[in-house]
């Protein structure tokens, strides 16, 4: 819902009538941007320098339906009855950011766990959701899902590529319950580059360490004819890197194959007729090529500290090749002057084979051994360590992991404001019909290394002999949620509705197609108050939810999981340079869903509950310009985000054995009281900045203190049952400081660099799939913008 300035709620309603029946057509010559996000560029064409930033605060608007975004700007904030986040292209610009994790810890109440160091795969949990893949998060690129199957199997091995972006918002009250089907913790929406509103040439590239390569262009325009308007933006983006590590030596091995490289070009359309009433179609394609010689093995605590750039030469094959096709076609009308309809239609494939090291054993030995267990020692001395440093005989199984995800669907939203006595509503309401399946055809190869480390192929497994099973989830979904005004009071109440199918074909087996169904519901009530111009209160609460998907639903008979949560807060903005926003939440989990093997166990991946967790926190952000407040030939923006969360335990889990479930399980052990993994008790980013005239100078850092990677929260690798195993244990805490500069040449282009981790921090960021991996290293970078 984009927010338009000076608008219904500053008019008479006499006026309000005049302006929609003389203005609302004429909005239709800007929503082509206004549907695609912001057509703003980070250098403006004047002489100085944009500071454009995280927004938390705005002004007094008027609603005009927007389906691409799920907030709309910085300025709308002020209507959210609750917590939201706008992330801005100027920052992304600013900060040349190509990293999600790095964005999303200038977010307050968002924590993240690295994997590999660029963003690549990332795992974000907001207000205490697990961290594994995204999976308890509602994912979205331009309004639309974007997870492989969001319903069926939401952990999948993708997400939007931040360096092509031109914005993030992050909702995390009760406005998420418009969303789904993960809305415990909150709801990410990616926006890709809008149709501008004028011809515009864009073109980003710079080079960094490691060879790191980043190439960005785009070209659109408005071309008016007899029918109407047409816009197309057309996009290229290009970004690769020979990665940070390095593989131990051995026969035949690439030791720098530790990279990536990511192809996306997008094209948009639009059309926008000379009709009676305004109206807009868009169109939109895009494609994803990404490989990554990336795997889930990570070190010995001992090989760590000497090196944790290192390698083992066992994962010399490890590589994830993907394929990801991603389409809409959408029409938004003003149908009259109170009623607007956007109806999109969708169509996303993603296929992804991600061949790696399985497990291990020793020459001679008939059972194969766990790559965690193995880097922990859990087999004594003669663990088969050596066999995957490459210096001993023996055998590695390698698991093609081959799947293939569709999602499509449709969905329609309608915009209608109404007055009723005294009330002013702006009831947003929508249905949405979506299906989605995933399939999975696995199998394994056996390779034989000799006492050098060169490999033979030993066995190849038929494809499909490892796993071969068909999930699928239809679902349909309604919202109602009614924004109502009364003077400065504002009362948002919604409900959400959503009811799935569910198939799991098994095709290993004899058994039956199995099939069961769930419904769910959400609710929420939120309430804002203008204090005055500068200041709004907030409260609200609302119920969520998170669906098992197909496997849990039906293997082991899981319902949703759910959660209540109350916020309460203060924002202030006063357009003069400072805005801030301080918000309390609590949160009660219900059936925490998670996967057994979450974190690179070695059983099948059975969905398990692990029963109740509770958390509250605080989440605060202040911005604030010097310069701009006391009109200093300088800028001198700076800002701060912390949060604090209390996130355990609220019974003993029941994936721990005791309830029958998996030993190998990072849940697994966790006991009443216990802190929820890789959630740290507090978080702060801070960032300053220094701009005069045509320059610019930036500093960004982070803080993130250790946490426990398991639920045990066991201080050392241990399971609970004693076994050695190297994904339990803690991180190390850190602090990182990242450096970039900008000077504007022209006003058409700008020079840039920077330095990511400025301090050269080594520190272990997660302790899975399979043991201790690092954060990335340090890292140059320098290169050009222009915009014509």
């Amino acid at each position: 819902m984009k927010k338009v300035k000076k608008g219904f709620k500053n008019r008479s309603r006499k006026q309000n009538a005049d302006f929609s029946r003389n203005q609302m057509r004429g909005m239709g010559r800007w929503l082509t941007a206004v549907l695609a996000g912001t057509g703003c560029v980070a250098f403006a064409q004047d002489d100085s320098l944009s500071t454009g930033d995280v927004g938390v605060g705005g002004g007094g608007s008027v609603s005009v339906l927007n389906p691409t975004r799920i907030i709309g700007s910085s300025d709308a904030l002020r209507e959210i009855p609750g917590s939201a986040v706008v992330i801005e292209r100027e920052l992304i610009e600013r900060y040349s950011l190509t990293d999600i994790n790095r964005a999303l810890r200038l977010a307050p109440g968002v924590y993240v766990r690295e994997e590999d160091g660029y963003g690549n795969f990332p795992n974000i949990s907001i207000r205490g959701v697990t961290t594994v893949r995204n999976s308890k998060l509602t994912v979205m690129e331009d309004g639309i899902l974007s997870a492989p199957a969001p319903y069926t199997e939401p952990a999948a091995y993708y997400s939007p590529a931040l360096g092509r972006m031109s914005g993030l918002e992050v909702i995390k009250g009760s406005s998420q319950i418009k969303y789904g089907p993960h809305i415990t913790g909150g709801v990410l929406n990616y926006l890709s580059a809008p149709i501008p509103t004028s011809r515009e040439i864009y073109l980003k590239s710079y080079y960094g360490s490691f060879n790191e390569v980043f190439a960005l262009a785009r070209y659109g325009d408005l071309i008016p004819t007899e029918a109407g308007t047409i816009g197309f933006l057309a996009e290229g983006f290009f970004h690769r890197s020979d990665g940070f590590k390095t593989i131990d030596a051995a026969p035949g091995v690439d030791r720098d194959a530790t990279g990536f490289q990511r192809i996306e070009p997008m094209l948009k359309l639009s059309f926008q007729p000379n009709s009676s009433r305004a109206q807009l179609f868009e169109a939109k394609y895009g494609f994803t090529d990404f490989v990554a010689d990336e795997t889930y093995l990570g070190l010995t605590e001992t090989d760590f500290q000497a090196d944790p750039f290192r390698r083992y030469s066992a994962s010399r094959l490890d590589r994830i090749p993907t394929e990801h096709h991603r389409s809409y076609l959408r029409h938004w009308i003003e149908v009259n002057e109170h009623l607007q309809v956007a109806t999109t239609g969708y169509y996303n494939h993603f296929s992804r084979a991600w061949f790696k090291a399985n497990d291990v054993r020793l020459a001679g030995d008939t059972s194969w051994r766990n790559l965690s267990e193995t880097l922990a020692g859990a087999h004594g001395v003669n663990n088969a360590l050596d066999v995957l440093r490459g210096t001993e005989a023996g055998q590695i199984r390698y698991r093609n992991n081959n799947r293939t995800y569709t999602s499509y669907g449709i969905q329609q939203q309608y915009l209608v404001s109404f007055e009723t006595g005294q009330l002013d509503h702006t009831l947003e309401a929508g249905v949405r019909y979506h299906i989605d399946d995933a399939l999975r055809f696995q199998n394994d190869t056996v390779f034989n290394q000799d006492t050098s480390g060169a490999w033979t192929v030993g066995s190849v497994g038929v494809p499909g002999s490892q796993d071969h099973r068909m999930q699928k989830t239809e679902a349909w979904a309604f919202h109602v949620q009614d924004n109502i005004r009364y003077g400065r009071l504002g009362i948002t109440p919604g409900i959400r509705f959503e009811t799935m199918g569910f198939m799991l074909d098994n095709r290993n087996n004899a058994a039956p197609i199995q099939r069961d169904r769930l419904d769910v519901m959400a609710g929420g009530l939120g309430f804002t108050y203008d204090v005055n111009q500068d200041w709004t209160l907030l409260t609200g609460a609302h119920r969520g939810f998170a669906v098992p998907g197909p496997q849990g639903a039906i293997n082991n008979g899981l319902k949703e999981e759910s959660s209540m949560a109350v916020e309460a807060g203060a924002r202030y903005n006063n357009r003069r340079g400072l805005s801030f926003e301080a918000i309390y939440f609590y949160t009660r989990f219900q059936d925490l869903i998670v996967d057994s093997n979450a974190g690179g166990g070695g059983l099948a991946a059975n969905t398990e509950n692990a029963g109740d967790v509770n958390v509250h926190g605080v989440e605060f952000m202040v911005q604030y310009d010097a310069g701009l407040a006391r009109d200093w030939v300088v800028r001198t923006p700076v800002s701060l985000a912390f949060t604090y969360t209390d996130a355990r335990f609220a019974n003993d889990a029941s994936s721990v054995g005791s309830g029958g479930g998996s030993v190998e399980s990072i849940f697994s052990g966790a006991e009443k009281g216990n802190r929820l993994p890789y959630l740290p008790e507090y978080q702060l980013t801070a960032t300053a900045g220094l701009e005069y005239k045509f320059a610019g100078i930036y500093l960004t850092g982070t803080y993130v203190p250790s946490t426990f990677t398991t639920g045990s929260n066991s201080p050392g690798p241990f399971r609970p049952d004693g076994t050695p195993d190297a994904r339990f244990g803690t991180t190390d805490p850190y602090f990182l400081l990242d450096l970039s500069t900008r000077y504007q040449v022209r006003p058409q282009a700008a020079l840039f660099m920077g330095i990511r981790n400025l301090t050269d921090r080594e520190y272990i960021a997660s302790r899975i799939p399979h043991g201790p991996r690092p954060g990335m290293d340090r890292m140059f970078y320098g290169g050009l913008e222009l915009t014509f």
